[in-house]
């Protein structure tokens, strides 16, 4: 499937998922093909009163309440209530999913009303995520991607924090260019090829470009344990800007699944620091950049 281009109007097969998606979850889906996606995709559906979304945002590791300046959506459910999905349990993740009905700020003439209708966006966001390092596996970690993908979501922000790998500020945020799989995992088993040459959405990656402080290489490690300074020299050697333990098995999902993926990276601890690397420290640096991260995930949604 592409992942390229803009968002497109789904054509509903018997489950309410287009063919051609429906395809693409029952190839990369493994012993249990598109049944748990589907079946995940129809209860948001239920609960949210939303039959169709077009975006997923995953706020991570202490961005959990990012867009919170968004008020309150208009439908809200736990992660861990949808099959196949289970509740993070990692500092600054919370196990719930909310759903919004965006609209871009409109222009207004002469008189202060409105010029334009701006077309409006349902959007899902998720307020944590799984990880390897929990014990599950990929099919666990990137069973929201799956279950969004279903829901009819054509666009992703995937938001992670990191440990910096190049002498940038903390705070900084980081457009994610490219990627390292590190992880020794795969979303697939069996042979699913995907060409992942332009993964990371060339025309949304720009738009956040504009936003954030850096732009780079993120390198996904499986963790839970921080890295030592010989595997921190050696990934800075390899091109990583910055390391993590996320985002990267959802990203290569949601790409298989014709998704126009997108991400930013919060520098939130640097690696060759003296200083010992403090989890809960993590999550309270990447609350200070809030503002970029609801900036640049807004940006994204007003060029779809």
């Amino acid at each position: 499937m592409s992942s390229t281009g803009s968002l497109p109007q789904p054509v509903s097969g018997p489950d309410g998922v287009p063919a051609e998606l429906l395809v693409a979850l029952t190839e990369s889906g493994g012993g249990d093909g598109p049944g748990p996606a589907v079946e995940a995709a129809h209860q948001i559906a239920r609960r949210t009163g939303a039959a169709h979304h077009d975006v997923l945002v995953v706020l991570g590791s202490g961005a959990d309440t990012a867009l919170d300046g968004w008020g309150a959506p208009t439908a809200s459910l736990p992660l861990s209530d949808l099959p196949g999905v289970v509740g993070p349990i990692a500092p600054g993740h919370a196990d719930r999913l909310d759903s919004y009905e965006w609209r871009p700020s409109s222009g207004l003439d002469e008189v202060g009303s409105p010029t334009t209708a701006p077309r409006s966006l349902r959007v899902l966001v998720a307020h944590g995520r799984t990880h390897l390092y929990e014990g599950r596996g990929p099919g666990t970690v990137v069973a929201l991607a799956r279950a969004a993908a279903a829901t009819g979501v054509r666009a992703a922000v995937l938001v992670n924090a990191n440990g910096c790998l190049r002498d940038w500020a903390i705070g900084d945020v980081m457009t994610i260019t490219d990627h390292l799989n590190l992880s020794g995992a795969s979303p697939f088993d069996g042979t699913v090829f995907v060409d992942q040459r332009e993964l990371w959405d060339p025309q949304l990656t720009a738009v956040l470009r504009g936003h954030t402080q850096r732009a780079g290489v993120y390198a996904m490690v499986r963790g839970p344990e921080y890295q030592t300074l010989a595997e921190s020299r050696m990934l800075a050697s390899l091109g990583a800007d910055c390391a993590g333990m996320s985002t990267i098995l959802e990203a290569i999902a949601l790409h298989q699944l014709g998704v126009r993926v997108s991400g930013m990276s919060v520098v939130s601890d640097l690696s060759f620091a003296a200083a010992p690397t403090d989890p809960d420290e993590v999550v309270r640096l990447v609350a200070a950049a809030h503002g970029t991260l609801a900036a640049g995930i807004e940006a994204v949604l007003a060029a779809l």
